[in-house]
């Protein structure tokens, strides 16, 4: 399956406004329960802007953090029509774009890219040190739908209308290669790996997000819920989504277009339920961990408001409501959970 499907390319047109593109890629380790979070944006790619300038950010075991800045925009490419992008930060390449994987390792210093089916970089110190060093394929299962990949904020975000814009690129897929992080070294094969994006002026004011794609006794069950105060035009909305994917169906639902509530802590508690006319589901997800501070887009830039943990637990059930049929009931320990926006200080409580 080749991730060529909506929103997969980039979506900057030359435009001076102020804008960002953000991509984030989760590779999942049951084998030590830790996981790779991998975040790269650019802000403001015409130049010259006060934000403009790209960053890469890794959320490693341990949940420790490591950011680098790439203030040069003229040393960042994306492809336009489908999955592709990279920045360097020091390079003897001529011209910034894919490389061979020998040949990055060769004249990029430090810098990253990205396509569908490979992942590779290299991160430095302050000193020039190597912090993190990573190169692994990917064989992508699933993206967001079935059996074809569709948008997933629907036919409305190829709309001018929606901030910000929001897709996951791959629900589902193996990753095999290695990682280097602050000196230990993780070889994996057919790790569970995980790719969305998003793109726009600015982050939502407040959201909430649950992912988790490495549940021990489902192989290949994915699940990816979210919600937030979204900008349409000149007012805001709440809205919702869980989307499952689960021995090849893909059950989907919309805050627009099912019963929807949830009731999200500030921190370490999340719950959704969603009911259309043939399924119901819950989600639950905890952690009991302080988690770990990110940065994301906003109108001023990169700004910590944003904060995750790789190690919430999570719990999914589904039902077939005819019969009140238990379709579904998988935990996992190895759970992506945010919160993000605000700040926000009180229970987050909403029922459409």
């Amino acid at each position: 399956m080749a991730l060529d499907g909506p929103h997969s390319g980039y979506h900057w047109r030359g435009q001076t406004c102020r804008f960002f593109e953000g991509w984030y890629f989760r590779l999942t380790l049951p084998q030590v329960a830790e996981t790779f979070a991998f975040m790269y944006s650019i802000d403001d790619p015409a130049g010259g802007g006060d934000h403009s300038g790209g960053a890469a950010q890794i959320l490693g075991p341990g949940e420790a953090y490591y950011c680098r800045t790439f203030p040069d925009v003229a040393q960042f490419w994306a492809w336009p029509h489908r999955l592709g992008v990279g920045h360097w930060r020091v390079a003897s390449a001529p011209t910034p774009g894919y490389l061979t994987s020998a040949a990055f390792a060769q004249n990029v210093q430090e810098g990253y890219q990205v396509s569908a089916d490979h992942h590779q970089g290299r991160l430095l110190g302050p000193l020039g040190d190597v912090v993190a060093a990573w190169d692994y394929r990917v064989e992508p299962v699933t993206a967001w739908g079935a059996p074809t990949a569709k948008a997933t904020a629907g036919w409305l975000s190829y709309l001018p209308v929606f901030e910000p814009g929001w897709q996951v690129l791959m629900a589902h897929g193996w990753a095999s290669g290695w990682v280097s992080w602050y000196g230990k070294h993780y070889a994996f094969e057919q790790a569970p790996a995980y790719a969305e994006k998003n793109w726009g002026g600015a982050f939502p004011s407040k959201w909430f997000w649950l992912q988790c794609n490495a549940f021990p006794q489902h192989s290949g069950l994915s699940i990816t819920a979210a919600g937030g105060v979204r900008d349409v035009l000149t007012w805001q909305e709440d809205v919702g989504l869980i989307g499952i994917h689960y021995q090849g169906q893909f059950y989907e639902f919309l805050s627009t277009k099912a019963r929807f509530t949830w009731e999200i802590e500030p921190w370490g508690y999340w719950q959704l339920a969603a009911q259309d006319y043939r399924y119901r589901t819950v989600v639950t997800g905890k952690t009991a961990g302080s988690g770990a501070g990110v940065r994301v887009p906003t109108r001023d830039g990169l700004q910590w408001l944003c904060r995750d943990t790789t190690r919430g637990e999570l719990r999914v059930q589904l039902w077939l409501i005819e019969g009140n049929e238990l379709v579904l009931d998988a935990t996992s320990q190895l759970a992506g959970l945010e919160v993000g926006g605000g700040p926000w200080c009180d229970r987050w409580i909403v029922a459409s």
